[in-house]
């Protein structure tokens, strides 16, 4: 005779999950006025993405090129890493956009492209530019 094994009822029992306020400083990712924004290429060149920023809305984000796939995709959370340090010690969001192109080098994996600072409609226009369907 086999005896049916019954599952142990911790495992059975209902998970309770509470939300937890705060978290590191976050940029908006929604901005619906004209917006600044960066081009940023890799080393050969080749546009992976764009930083774009709007400081009414205290509002920031990089948006990858889906073309350039996952090689973009990993040079990139540089690009988002660098907006969330930015918010982290207080820095407006077209102020964190200076400071990238300051900082900039083109013998990185990606850097900004040179005198590519250009303003768009809203984050919505940034977006449709790298990724136009």
């Amino acid at each position: 005779m086999t005896e049916v094994q019954r599952p142990n009822p911790r495992l059975n029992e209902d998970l309770l999950f509470n939300a937890a306020p705060g978290g590191p400083p976050r940029y908006s990712h929604l901005s619906h006025r004209p917006v600044h924004h960066l081009t940023v290429a890799d080393r050969d060149g080749a546009v992976i993405g764009y930083v774009w920023a709007n400081d009414e809305d205290d509002a920031a984000g990089w948006v990858v090129r889906r073309a350039g796939g996952d090689e973009a995709f990993n040079k990139g959370a540089r690009w988002a890493r660098r907006l969330h340090d930015a918010k982290a010690r207080g820095i407006v969001p077209t102020a964190a956009l200076a400071e990238m192109i300051q900082e900039s080098d083109p013998t990185k994996s990606s850097h900004v492209v040179p005198g590519s600072l250009t303003e768009a409609p809203n984050a919505d226009a940034v977006r449709r530019l790298a990724n136009p369907t």
